[in-house]
């Protein structure tokens, strides 16, 4: 007898635009990545829902684009205060005639470039035994227009690999520059619940600091003790919290989660992501849980002139870290088995 196959690594061509489809089988989970708009992962469905927030189809969204599904934020993610950043000792200028970043309401930059970026070059696509994988590498050196508003020669590889349910998100950075670069990445994945309304959803945060915002929501220097129940409802909560000082498990990773009735979905984020947006704005029904290198507009000293904590890769160094999401449906109040980040695999758990 031949042996089953679990997992299954696929290129498809959806609404004209090529789609990586990673299956796992026993899980009855599939990843669907699309590289030329951003190298997103715009599906995790499981047993058929979407566990990623993607509100319209691919062709709808190429005419119009939006941020859905698991956006990477880079070279900055969320918000600038100014259109220039700080890194070295040098103060690096934007320049807005490209019209290759985003702005927020308030005319900020937003996002970083990389959101809808098109040239993304798969160079693995496998499965076997153990999971399904695709790589897709950016040498963002390449391009002139990026390499502008950047000037740090580097090169992206991203990895999507799913495993036991659980799909990896892992992100290596190479450093080509001759000069330390600044790591201040991060992703926004979109999260949804299927079998309750968004006013019974519950959520966990890690215990931390909630940073302090300005009303054109850019750190202020300022933090206090995050105090909420554990978990707690989402109704009524603020739109936006940052957090940092995250309480970790042993192996340095930080969780959180949201749940409805019996689904819960979890977003696990290693240890050099420092930093975790939450983002679930009122009469929408999604919630994200954001990990990121660092803070918001930490290139940038903050209003009191001093620094954040930031990350940098010496010049032919790397940076590699990777960020989880797993779903489970069982009993509420049950515990999810937990990602061992040395193996990728599940631990235990009773879901």
């Amino acid at each position: 007898m031949s042996p089953i196959i679990n997992y299954t690594a696929t290129k498809m061509v959806i609404d004209g635009l090529d789609v990586l489809r990673l299956s796992d089988a026993a899980c009855r989970t599939e990843v669907s990545i699309v590289p030329t708009f951003g190298n997103n992962a715009y599906e995790m469905k499981v047993k058929g829902q979407n566990v990623l927030w993607t509100p319209r189809r691919l062709r709808q969204l190429k005419q119009k684009p939006v941020f859905f599904g698991n956006p990477f934020m880079a070279p900055w993610a969320n918000r600038l205060d100014q259109d220039a950043f700080h890194a070295n000792g040098k103060r690096y200028v934007l320049n807005p005639n490209l019209d290759n970043f985003l702005r927020d309401h308030n005319g900020l930059p937003m996002h970083g470039l990389l959101a809808y970026w098109p040239e993304w070059e798969l160079t693995l696509l496998e499965a076997d035994g153990v999971s399904a994988r695709a790589t897709c590498r950016l040498e963002f050196w390449r391009y002139p227009d990026l390499m502008a508003q950047f000037p740090f020669a580097h090169t992206i590889v991203m990895t999507h690999r799913l495993r036991d349910g659980v799909l990896e998100v892992e992100t290596l950075l190479e450093n080509h520059a001759t000069e330390p670069m600044p790591v201040a990445l991060g992703y926004h994945p979109f999260f949804q619940i299927h079998d309750a309304p968004r006013e019974a959803w519950k959520v966990h945060f890690p215990s931390g600091d909630e940073m302090l915002l300005s009303e054109g929501l850019i750190p202020t220097g300022g933090k206090r003790p995050l105090k909420l129940p554990d978990p707690t409802p989402l109704a009524g909560r603020p739109a936006m919290y940052v957090l940092t000082n995250l309480a970790r498990r042993a192996d340095g990773c930080a969780e959180f989660w949201v749940e409805g009735g019996h689904e819960r979905v979890t977003m696990i984020q290693g240890p050099k992501y420092r930093t975790c947006v939450v983002y679930a704005p009122a009469g929408q029904n999604f919630i994200c849980f954001e990990p990121m290198a660092a803070t918001i507009n930490a290139m940038n000293p903050m209003q009191n002139g001093n620094r954040h904590e930031l990350q940098s890769i010496r010049p032919g160094g790397t940076w590699r870290e990777s960020l989880w999401i797993q779903y489970s449906n069982g009993q509420a109040g049950e515990t999810p088995a937990r990602v061992n980040r040395k193996t990728g695999r599940k631990n235990g758990g009773s879901r």
